[in-house]
């Protein structure tokens, strides 16, 4: 009887085996909050309201719209104006952006039009930015993809002959 003591105490202090199944619940759960905050800040990095903006073969750079201090207004489709993501009337447009650009030495504003805005929605905009001070006035652009519009096929160079 002394053997079986002693193989009885040998298996109440034994060390239990090594599970080997992989635990994923923490990564899940780590996974699902790194998606929600994503889900929630991806809305609030785009500046301003979303328009389809009016698209040209050679756009020019501004590195400056991309600043979180630019004034970026936007005229939607319908009319509306936007300063920032506000919604503005166009009268009142100039005396909002003359108090933004007091304490700037760079009188510059961009502007985002939707492709099918009246022009004369956009025009009143322009006249309203240029009556609050504005000196440089950046109108904001989407370049066209070669894809889509293809140039043209230049002619062959005359021969000689």
């Amino acid at each position: 009887m002394v053997g079986m003591e002693d193989s009885e105490s040998m298996l109440k202090h034994s060390a239990p085996q090594a599970v080997a199944d992989i635990n994923v619940t923490p990564m899940v759960d780590v996974m699902l909050v790194l998606l929600i905050i994503f889900m929630v800040i991806t809305p609030m990095l785009s500046k301003g309201v979303p328009i389809d903006l009016v698209k040209t073969r050679n756009p020019i750079a501004m590195q400056a719209a991309d600043r979180t201090d630019a004034v970026l207004v936007s005229v939607t489709r319908d009319g509306k104006t936007y300063l920032g993501r506000d919604q503005v009337d166009p009268q009142s447009l100039a005396p909002k952006v003359k108090d933004m650009l007091s304490n700037r030495t760079d009188k510059e504003c961009f502007l985002k039009a939707d492709t099918r805005a009246k022009y004369q929605a956009v025009l009143d905009v322009v006249q309203n930015l240029q009556a609050a001070g504005v000196d440089q006035l950046g109108l904001l652009t989407e370049q066209i993809q070669d894809a889509q519009h293809p140039r043209p096929a230049t002619a062959a160079p005359p021969s000689g002959d």
